[in-house]
């Protein structure tokens, strides 16, 4: 049988050179095709390599009846309709961390050219200017760098940094101890990281909790002359707030490769002269684009002959999934373990899956991997999968193990999660009733059958009268409707929680306000 490959977007020679010595495949390189005429000739296709110019929708999985793979040349997935890839059985495949190093090694550059004002200089000598006083630098050597996630790319910016005997504090909540011991880093808080920095660097995946991480508040506190580089993605800072402190002379300089809508050709952070730009080219250099075409080519192959891949992003053959009872519950699971990571206030190390009624094992490591899936999604720079979820979860140290306690719940059937450190724990309990009805049945010693979906608030006060009438207060005020409230106590007069599923998104000052109510002890807002 012969493969026909479809490849929208480009790839370094490597790649093609492999597909055209392999004897069952005809690889067509048309980058850059226009997605009407992707769409009229797909059907004919077994494989489609894209870059993120090409998206993948249902419209193009449904017209692509002999497609078997969909192959990203590139980490990020976002351009593709996984979960109706998976739905549909097609297996798709990226290549993860062949351009950390070229991501790394442009943040060193970025941050060389703002400390040495190399881009001025340069742009001084072009009109045959000479006045060399005008552009004294400062040494990297003493300075200490402030590393916002400690992945893949991260912890190799620390390793440079080290070369240059820079200091090197790090913040990131969900890796090990053992990985700051690693790399030499000094593990603190996203406080001491503004207050304590000459320079500022963000290696963060983009979500709801790191937009517009970096804002006026921050800046506000950050050392006078800072410098701050952005080459992982747009909207981790407040572009606007930057502009401001590059204005005032509170931040120096800024490298910056990624931008909030790009190309940024209305941003006016592209005519300050102490921006140092680049146009999203981290995995731009020869050796990257070779890593990505090799690797794709190959993987690409592998699983269109039905051979084993080593980066898969999705689960198209498991049975399990096939199983009604099952992709219940793996549904249930992922939107626990999305309500857990966004409750804790500790580093996890180990995580208890504890089971009620008649999963067996197969179908229990589906339920295991759906809740690292929703409890790591939002913590890492590449796309958690059910593929790849215990593996991350490995490479944070967190330990996962598996019991039967029949007697945890009211129910005939149900699941539960224990997430602890070595001094804090965390319990999460939910319950299938059926297709789409899916219910959080407890949260540490507090019952409930709340919907986990949507954007919940979560609060506990002490048992006194008159708080819930001062909560539906406060959200009325701001026009917010509830459109579940559940309460629950764990002995009169003692603490109480309740949980509020809402219509509309919950602002910073609405939960400070719910905070200042008396006898409420704290306030989450939590979005699944």
């Amino acid at each position: 049988m012969t493969y026909r490959i479809l490849i929208t977007g480009f790839l370094h020679p490597l790649a093609l050179e492999i597909f055209e010595q392999a004897p069952d495949v005809q690889a067509d390189y048309r980058p850059d095709l226009p997605h009407e005429d992707i769409l009229s000739i797909i059907e004919d296709y077994h494989a489609i390599v894209s870059r993120s110019e090409t998206r993948i929708t249902r419209e193009l999985i449904d017209r692509g009846a002999r497609l078997k793979v969909i192959a990203r040349a590139a980490v990020g997935v976002g351009n593709i309709d996984l979960e109706y890839a998976t739905e549909k059985g097609l297996l798709v495949i990226n290549t993860p961390g062949k351009n950390t190093n070229s991501a790394a090694e442009l943040t060193l550059g970025l941050l060389l050219a703002a400390m040495r004002k190399v881009v001025p200089a340069h742009r001084r000598l072009e009109n045959k200017g000479w006045e060399r006083h005008e552009f004294t630098g400062r040494e990297l050597m003493g300075k200490t760098i402030g590393i916002i996630g400690l992945g893949n790319v991260g912890h190799r910016v620390a390793r440079f940094a080290r070369a240059f005997d820079m200091e090197v504090l790090a913040c990131d909540p969900y890796i090990a101890d053992e990985v700051f011991d690693l790399h030499q880093a000094q593990k603190c808080e996203l406080d001491q990281i503004v207050t304590q920095s000459d320079v500022i660097t963000l290696h963060v995946p983009l979500t709801g909790e790191t937009r517009n991480m970096i804002n006026a508040g921050h800046f506000a506190r950050m050392k006078d002359g800072v410098v701050v580089l952005n080459t992982a993605r747009g909207g981790l800072i407040d572009e606007n707030a930057l502009l401001e402190a590059l204005k005032s002379g509170k931040a120096a300089a800024a490298g910056i490769d990624t931008w909030a809508v790009e190309p940024p050709t209305d941003n006016p952070l592209t005519e300050h002269p102490n921006v140092v730009m680049t146009p999203h080219i981290g995995a731009s250099t020869t050796e990257a684009q070779m890593r990505i075409a090799e690797s794709i080519a190959e993987q690409t192959l592998r699983a269109l002959r039905d051979e084993v891949v080593d980066y898969p992003v999705n689960m198209p053959r498991v049975k399990a999934l096939t199983n009604p009872r099952v992709k219940y519950y793996a549904v249930l699971a992922e939107k626990l373990g999305c309500f857990a990571m966004q409750s804790l206030d500790f580093n996890p190390r180990r995580i208890e899956v504890q089971y009620r009624g008649e999963l067996n094992s197969e179908e229990g490591m589906m339920v295991r991997r759906a809740f690292l899936k929703g409890f790591l999604k939002n913590t890492a720079e590449e796309t958690i999968t059910f593929v790849n979820a215990e593996a991350k979860a490995a490479e944070r140290h967190i330990e996962i193990s598996e019991v039967n306690h029949p007697e945890f719940a009211d129910y005939h059937s149900a699941v539960r999660f224990l997430v602890s450190d070595h001094e804090n724990s965390f319990s999460i309990g939910g319950v299938v009733f059926g297709e789409n009805n899916y219910r959080l049945s407890q949260v540490n010693e507090f019952a409930f059958e709340v919907i986990p979906d949507g954007i919940l608030l979560w609060v506990i006060n002490k048992d006194r009268p008159g708080v819930i009438g001062d909560i539906g207060t406060i959200l009325s005020q701001n026009n917010i409707n509830i459109s579940q409230f559940e309460l629950s106590r764990n002995m009169p007069g003692g603490q109480a929680m309740s949980l509020l599923r809402v219509d509309t998104p919950v602002e910073d000052s609405v939960l400070e306000a719910l905070r200042g109510i008396p006898n409420v002890v704290s306030v989450r807002r939590i979005v699944i």
